[in-house]
């Protein structure tokens, strides 16, 4: 009997949120627009965590990072699609010794400079702006996890020679072809030879927007020669012998630098985990925090419910009088109402998922972020948008249930 009961008010609910459908619409667009932003924030912030983790992944956690006291940047993008990197300012700086210094130090097994200039190159009398020239040594790909599609890349043995290793995206851009090995180009007067081609690269140790797919390597002492010397040395890379050896090698890493930059700490030494600990520690709370503003716009929603659901007891005292005369008790009308209130917070939370993942395939779609939508979260958007629902539609169904049957026959 209270199965049927129930089945009744689903029944009874559902035809009334049909019977007004524009009213029943505005109603759950609070609770639609809810639920779609504490899932996407969520999904942002997870999407964003499991990148900074991916990279984390690629490079291992034993690489010890040596970077400039601060890096301020711009968005700018050059013609090739990368971040041009020409409004990157520089607080404390790294020189050539700096790499010098961390080579020299017992326990260390590879160093690599990674300098960045943005240049004019010349390919066969036809000139290309906006080439990201990334100055570095041969140590860089075993630190990147990072192989080689054809030729070789850099190594000791080159130094002074004007050798070119192309990123995969450079090869296509720059000579329109994938196997340009042996092909040449002009930068600065000097002719460089092309003898290797990356493999395409999934992360990058400067930027998102430093796409190094785009850039050209070269040797950091000729990037430093054509450049008089003022292309920047961002970053420099180390990894210990041994990879439980990480803690103590940075130290000694941090201790010389210390000692060579006049005992000035206008540098910062990291490991990749450490640096993802605590950049994930931030992105978690500052994710909570606007999930937690987000879902100010559910309970806005339940408000709206409760107002609705105030009009269509209202609108149905004479069939709440009719019902308690033929028996109905003042918990059946109670359950009626809040019946209705849910199926309005649930299809809401629903379009709200649906809503979510919307958004989500358009932010793949046009951004770079991976938004990351997990079923829990879904779950337990869609129930918390219910309770509230329930919540708020408690205080009319209570309303309804209470009308004297006599009253309200005559309203």
């Amino acid at each position: 009997m209270t199965n049927d009961y129930t089945r009744g008010n689903f029944k009874a609910g559902l035809k009334s949120l049909l019977s007004t459908r524009l009213r029943s619409f505005w109603t759950m667009l609070g609770i639609i627009i809810g639920v779609a932003s504490v899932i996407t924030v969520i999904g942002i912030g997870t999407g964003i965590k499991k990148q900074v983790s991916h990279q984390v992944q690629h490079l291992g956690k034993d690489v010890i990072v040596i970077r400039p006291g601060q890096i301020h940047g711009n968005t700018g993008v050059g013609s090739a699609g990368v971040d041009v990197l020409s409004g990157l300012n520089v607080s404390g700086a790294l020189t050539t010794k700096d790499v010098k210094t961390i080579q020299s130090i017992d326990g260390v097994s590879a160093v690599a400079p990674i300098s960045v200039s943005v240049a004019k190159i010349t390919r066969d009398k036809i000139p290309y702006s906006n080439n990201l020239i990334i100055g570095t040594n041969g140590d860089l790909p075993s630190l990147l996890n990072q192989s080689v599609a054809y030729g070789s890349f850099l190594n000791y043995e080159d130094e002074g020679t004007y050798a070119a290793v192309l990123g995969d995206k450079a090869s296509k851009r720059l000579f329109d072809e994938d196997l340009p090995l042996g092909r040449s180009f002009f930068y600065n007067g000097k002719e460089f030879v092309v003898r290797g081609i990356l493999n395409p690269m999934n992360t990058t140790p400067l930027t998102e927007q430093a796409d190094f797919n785009n850039a050209i390597f070269i040797q950091e002492e000729i990037a430093q020669e054509l450049s008089n010397n003022t292309a920047p040395l961002y970053q420099i890379m180390a990894r210990p012998e041994e990879p439980g050896d990480t803690a103590k090698i940075s130290q000694k890493i941090d201790a010389a630098l210390f000692k060579t930059h006049g005992y000035q700490k206008n540098y910062k030494v990291v490991t990749g985990g450490k640096d993802y600990d605590s950049n994930g520690t931030v992105l978690s709370l500052l994710t909570q925090m606007i999930a937690g503003i987000a879902s100010i716009s559910l309970i806005v929603g339940g408000i709206g419910i409760m107002n609705v659901m105030y009009v269509s007891v209202a609108e149905r005292i004479h069939e709440i009088g009719i019902r308690k005369a033929v028996g109905a008790t003042n918990r059946q009308i109670l359950s009626q109402f809040v019946v209705e209130a849910s199926l309005l917070s649930l299809f809401g939370g629903i379009l709200g998922v649906a809503l979510a993942v919307i958004i989500n395939l358009i932010l793949r779609l046009l951004t770079d972020l991976r938004p990351a939508i997990s079923i829990e979260v879904a779950l337990l958007a869609v129930v918390l948008s219910v309770l509230i629902g329930v919540f708020f539609g408690t205080f009319p169904a209570i309303k309804a249930a209470r009308k004297n049957p006599i009253d309200a026959l005559r309203y």
